[in-house]
């Protein structure tokens, strides 16, 4: 049986991480904050979550984790498909890109991935 950690707030999350993780997961991070400098940081499903508007649902909002190989960079339906060229060398699901543990993140995409998913929701 998997036994499911339970984060109190996201510096718990954070915590949590092994230290290559931690340093892909705080560099997104960083990112994130930087493209929305008004957004909130809160917990959804066990991740740490950006709101896109204030008081934002899970649909207006990014999410993050880390696993061991690579850090998750969730955005929901509907957004990654018109960077599809761009993110030819990552795994890409239908609503989320996996980034590899250890390598630079792209970061002008990662931002123009976030603006796109705000022009979507305003």
């Amino acid at each position: 049986m998997n036994k499911v950690a339970k984060y109190s707030s996201v510096e718990l999350y954070f915590e949590s991480q092994p230290k290559e993780t931690l340093i892909t997961l705080l560099a997104l991070r960083e990112i994130i904050l930087n493209t929305i400098p008004d957004c909130e940081e809160l917990l959804n499903y066990e991740m740490p979550a950006y709101t896109l508007v204030k008081g934002a649902k899970r649909d207006k909002q990014i999410m993050i984790a880390g696993y061991k190989k690579f850090v998750g960079f969730y955005v929901g339906n509907n957004v990654l498909s018109n960077f599809a060229n761009e993110l030819e060398k990552y795994v890409v699901g239908k609503a989320s890109v996996q980034f590899p543990i250890g390598q630079a993140l792209p970061t002008e995409l990662i931002v123009k991935i976030i603006k796109h998913k705000l022009n979507l929701i305003q």
